[in-house]
């Protein structure tokens, strides 16, 4: 990603979370993957259960930018279910919530990583001279309550006046819903304008031009090795 000019000019800045700030753990997702096959007794091999994991994934994060909504993530559970051959019948809510309380105790044993050295000094260094920050992401599989907990591990929660997720919401980016959400919050910190705010994210759909429409201004972060991303002013 090439390097954000005039950092320092903004009065607050919203971060996308995934891909922005942080990374999954390598071994994270395969070990979800086995647990999901085990819990659910699924007798079939790994690799199937794998695929379908991805497949909803994808498609539900893609019907969330196109509906604006948010899956909830027990009902990504159940479309996952059904497509390999599971009765969900035999699953309650309760099941689910134990399942989940599962993955989270092996996201934090398995926590995503910083996808940058410098992101906490770079978010210091903001916070200090007086910018305001927050974190709006869209989720999927964990949770918002989850990855509180993991931006507390890296040290980084303080920085942000607040976090929003879309599992908390009800919308997903780039619905102007779920921007109008942040700049609610952003308006109680103080009279802040809307080109006075730069949001920062991967996805050019839910992040550049989401903000973008909204009214906010952009910068997207591009898909270049994680040693040549540089999130900080030139």
């Amino acid at each position: 990603m090439e390097r954000i000019p005039d950092l320092y000019k903004y009065r607050h800045i919203s971060f996308d979370l995934w891909l922005t700030l942080i990374r999954s753990n390598p071994e994270f997702k395969d070990k979800r993957n086995l647990l999901f096959k085990d819990y659910f007794s699924i007798d079939k091999p790994i690799e199937e259960v794998a695929l379908a994991i991805r497949k909803f994934d994808i498609l539900t994060n893609s019907i969330n930018e196109k509906a604006g909504k948010n899956f909830d993530t027990f009902e990504i559970y159940y479309l996952i279910l059904d497509a390999l051959g599971i009765d969900i019948e035999l699953y309650s809510n309760k099941h689910l919530a134990e399942f989940y309380a599962l993955t989270d105790a092996l996201l934090m044993e398995y926590k995503p990583v910083l996808l940058q050295d410098s992101i906490p000094t770079l978010l210091k260094s903001l916070h200090g001279q007086g910018t305001t920050l927050n974190i709006l992401s869209n989720t999927a599989f964990i949770k918002g309550s989850s990855l509180r907990k993991v931006l507390a591990h890296h040290g980084l929660d303080n920085y942000f006046s607040f976090q929003l997720y879309s599992d908390e919401t009800g919308f997903s980016k780039p619905s102007p819903n779920m921007y109008q959400c942040a700049y609610d919050e952003i308006l109680k910190i103080g009279a802040i304008s809307k080109e006075e705010v730069l949001h920062i994210g991967d996805n050019k759909v839910s992040d550049y031009d989401g903000a973008l429409n909204f009214g906010f201004k952009a910068h997207l972060i591009t898909n270049t090795p994680v040693n040549e991303h540089h999130l900080q002013p030139a």
